[in-house]
């Protein structure tokens, strides 16, 4: 009798919607954050276009997709070399982007001296300060030209030294699928109007942003099985703006949710970026990959010759 009760009553539970078995959790959405390096200016210009109109691209299509705050990290050098594009900073700042320091020159820390590094850096403040002056806004994130943080122990130490006493925080790359090839040969296809060219790049800039996708994610899974929020490089160039549309909605078919800068590395595994002064270690997941001595996932490089397009 009781069984018969018990087989009624999940019945009459199977009508009303419930179910003995809990619902299984909605999965977590990939994070990523959007940055984008060399601002005012990144590569050659196509025939007929100018800096503030590849910005304006680029920040029409972040707005579109809903992106929050997307950081812009500044050579100061390039408004001085073409004072014009200093209007691509307040065009970035306007649309309530916020600035970073890339360096007054984008210097190679491995290739000069600590001091040298020490100087160029202080030089690009000013100009951040001056854009960046309401006092909520935070222009203490520090993007290293090159990705390159020191060929030795003691500039690897020293420029971490230099920069906490600064307040800085280091803006990391979690992923990156090397956006700046593109734009370069993009410039000479389009002077020649080389069509078939042209959609050779597009369709391999999306691919080799997808391919980057399964690649870090695999690496992030290996290291701590989960998804740490990424922080996506990118570069403020001709074909980037062509492409940021079709780039963004890539990321967004993949799941991805769009954080700021700060809400990523807010994550646990950005503790030696966001506080350079616990010292120099492994802060990429390739590195740290190495260190464990882990088997890094099958990658596709894009199969194009950007040196010899259109040439």
């Amino acid at each position: 009798m009781c069984n018969v009760v018990a087989a009624v009553l999940l019945v009459f539970a199977a009508t009303l919607g419930f179910s003995q078995v809990p619902a299984a959790p909605a999965p977590i959405a990939p994070q990523m954050a959007i940055t984008f390096d060399d601002l005012p200016a990144h590569g050659p210009l196509p025939p007929g276009e100018s800096r503030i109109e590849i910005a304006t691209k680029i920040i029409a299509a972040l707005h579109e997709a809903r992106v929050p705050a997307t950081y812009g990290f500044v050579n100061g050098l390039r408004t001085q070399e073409q004072p014009a594009d200093s209007a691509v900073l307040q065009a970035w700042h306007d649309a309530g982007n916020p600035l970073g320091d890339h360096s007054w020159s984008h210097m190679n820390l491995n290739q000069h001296s600590l001091e040298e590094f020490e100087a160029d850096v202080n030089r690009n403040q000013p100009l951040l300060m001056q854009l960046m002056k309401d006092k909520n806004e935070d222009w203490h994130w520090f993007r290293f030209p090159f990705l390159a943080e020191g060929d030795t122990p003691e500039k690897r130490a020293g420029i971490r030294k230099f920069l906490a006493q600064r307040g800085y925080k280091i803006a990391a790359v979690t992923m990156s699928f090397g956006d700046y090839q593109w734009n370069e040969p993009y410039a000479r296809c389009k002077s020649k109007g080389d069509d078939k060219a042209i959609a050779l790049l597009q369709s391999s800039f999306l691919s080799a942003a997808e391919d980057s996708i399964s690649y870090y994610r695999e690496m992030s899974r290996a290291l701590y099985g989960r998804d740490i929020p990424y922080v996506l490089l990118m570069h403020i160039g001709a074909l980037d703006a062509e492409m940021m549309p079709p780039l963004l909605s890539l990321y967004q078919s993949k799941g991805f949710r769009f954080v700021t800068l700060a809400q990523a590395e807010s994550d646990d595994f950005y503790g030696i970026d966001t506080d350079p002064s616990l010292g120099p270690g492994a802060d990429m997941l390739e590195g740290l990959m190495a260190e464990r001595r882990l088997a890094l996932p099958a990658h596709t490089p894009p199969n194009v010759e950007f040196d010899a397009m259109c040439r």
